[in-house]
């Protein structure tokens, strides 16, 4: 098993190779891929040190699983050239996700769906990925028929950037600027860029790929906002369902759901926040409570490491399908 991780270099990437190495992944060679900014470039992983290489010399090396982290436009030009040599490419970016020829997957919802002929395969975005886990089990039980989300997501979302400018502003020192706005102290109604309905690409994709992922039928609203915290997204979630539910049975499934931990005890004012979700793969799920405003509707909070479960740890289950295909 030859895999090829793209964008190695990046923040995403390292997390994948990270998570790699903690799931063991049964790989008998692994390429490190980059820009050509950063081909001849060592990396030091599991002590051993690896050499960058570029995107052509690793279509040239024919990997069995390319997982891409390197943005929608190298992922349009070259996921298809992986995918002519025999590799089967799980994409981080956006580039793939609408397509209808391509599979959107969240392994514990829909990864029964894969086969050998999916050779590009994409993975949601990070917001959406803990929101979908969150709403399969419970529209499968009562019938999810609209959902307002209301997002505070991490600077890690944005990049290494953002990160440098969080640090800076804390640190009272002049640097580049990731957002328009100074982010420490602050929150910003815009991830990502406008669209011409008003919401940004962030809030579609979340309406979007929660329909493709989970049935057409449903509503979604989004506000995404950006938040100065460092690791993890958190959404508000109101969620009205086609039919009525008790809130026992919805802890109970919610518990029971592969990659949920329910964190919903009040008394002992535990419940989700990013400071103790980053570094762990699971959707953490609180606050759990009916609307009281609205028949047959369900408030909850949804809480993960963007970097882990949002984007690295969701390729790598894909890619432990794929493996095992």
């Amino acid at each position: 098993m030859k895999v090829a991780v793209v964008g190695a270099t990046g923040m995403v990437g390292s997390v994948m190779l990270q998570v790699l190495a903690e799931q063991k992944f049964p790989y008998s060679e692994l390429l490190m891929v980059a820009s050509e900014n950063s081909v001849g470039k060592k990396l030091t992983y599991q002590d051993k040190e690896y050499e960058v290489i570029g995107l052509q010399t690793a279509v040239a090396a024919q990997p069995d699983i390319a997982i891409f982290s390197a943005g929608g436009e190298t992922s349009l030009e070259w996921a298809p050239r992986f995918a002519a040599v025999g590799t089967v490419v799980i994409d981080n970016s956006s580039a793939w996700r609408m397509d209808p020829t391509k599979k959107l997957i969240v392994p514990e919802i829909n990864g029964q769906q894969l086969t050998k002929e999916d050779l590009i395969i994409a993975n949601p975005n990070c917001s959406t990925i803990q929101l979908v886990l969150t709403l399969a089990p419970l529209h499968q039980r009562y019938g999810v028929k609209r959902v307002v989300v209301s997002t505070y997501q991490s600077i890690t979302g944005t990049g290494v950037k953002a990160v440098q400018q969080l640090e800076n502003e804390r640190n009272g020192i002049s640097g580049e600027m990731a957002y328009k706005y100074p982010i420490d102290k602050n929150c910003i109604p815009q991830c990502d860029v406008f669209t011409e309905n008003g919401y940004t690409k962030e809030e579609m994709k979340l309406t979007n790929e929660t329909k493709k992922i989970l049935d057409p039928k449903i509503l979604v609203t989004a506000t995404a906002v950006r938040v100065p915290v460092v690791g993890g997204h958190s959404e508000a979630v109101n969620i009205e369902f086609e039919q009525d539910f008790d809130l026992a049975e919805v802890r109970s499934i919610l518990s029971k759901t592969p990659g949920i931990v329910v964190q919903d005890n009040l008394a002992a004012f535990e419940y989700p926040m990013p400071r103790f979700a980053a570094g762990k793969d699971a959707v953490f799920v609180g606050r759990i409570r009916r609307d009281e405003t609205q028949a047959n509707t369900l408030n909850l909070w949804i809480v993960a490491d963007n970097l882990r479960k949002g984007a690295a740890t969701n390729a790598v289950q894909i890619a432990q399908i794929v493996a095992g295909l």
